[in-house]
């Protein structure tokens, strides 16, 4: 049985001024993690699409709870931000032309998820919250059928009873990305130069590498982990009070 384990993890986001159900894919991060290496594997797909879509994020304190989300528009091609406002909106011919600069993007999204998912060995694939990011993937030619799908939020979930973010679980395991070397409570892992340089705050890639510390404590260091998940909340309780 093979050993090794993948991490999918996106970014998306709504067309600027366009239709709030339709999603366009900004940023797609593949991570694999060889146990018996210890060995990183890190494949990203950057969208350079001359499009605004909006960014969503939280606003978080030092506990890792989240004290407001933050909308702004970010252009996938430049990576320019600007000031998001609400009552933004494209007329249909503007939408038309958004809808023809993503269109040349849908192959090369396409080629990357069929190349890399056949590249790699491993059985389990690993998302937090990760029903959109699969849908999709799907919707661009991605096929899923043969992995086992695990959903870690909700496996957290089931266990704790409490719907922990990514960005809590990180202060959890105390995770630290520094000098070619993920860290937490726990574990340290070495990164090769092309995973390491390719982690950068906010982008797929961090998400992807902080929920396999996570996954990893999780697993291999499960007493620890909910101790130390169960003082994180005690103390966001405290907080409140």
């Amino acid at each position: 049985m093979n050993s090794n384990i993948a991490f999918l993890e996106l970014k998306y986001g709504n067309i600027y001024g366009g239709y709030p159900n339709f999603y366009a894919i900004s940023e797609i991060c593949l991570l694999v993690f060889e146990p018996d290496s210890k060995r990183i594997f890190i494949e990203t797909f950057i969208n350079n699409a001359n499009v605004d879509f909006v960014s969503v994020f939280s606003k978080t304190d030092e506990l890792g709870h989240t004290i407001g989300r933050v909308k702004e528009v970010v252009n996938m091609r430049t990576h320019r931000r600007k000031p998001f406002k609400e009552d933004y909106r494209l007329e249909d011919e503007d939408l038309q032309r958004v809808f023809k600069q993503l269109r040349p993007s849908k192959g090369p999204i396409r080629n990357f998820l069929v190349k890399n998912l056949r590249k790699y060995r491993f059985r389990d694939l690993v998302t937090f919250d990760g029903r959109r990011d699969l849908f999709l993937c799907e919707r661009a030619g991605a096929k899923f059928d043969r992995y086992n799908i695990i959903d870690l939020q909700k496996d957290l979930n089931k266990e704790t009873d409490y719907l922990f973010s990514l960005n809590k679980l990180a202060k959890v395991i105390n995770f630290e990305h520094d000098r070619s070397y993920l860290r937490s409570n726990n574990l340290e892992y070495w990164l090769h130069p092309i995973a390491d340089r390719q982690i950068v705050p906010r982008s797929a890639a961090y998400d992807a590498a902080r929920l396999m510390m996570v996954h990893n404590e999780y697993k291999d260091h499960h007493d620890d982990f909910m101790m130390k998940a169960a003082l994180l909340l005690n103390k966001i309780q405290q907080s409140k009070e």
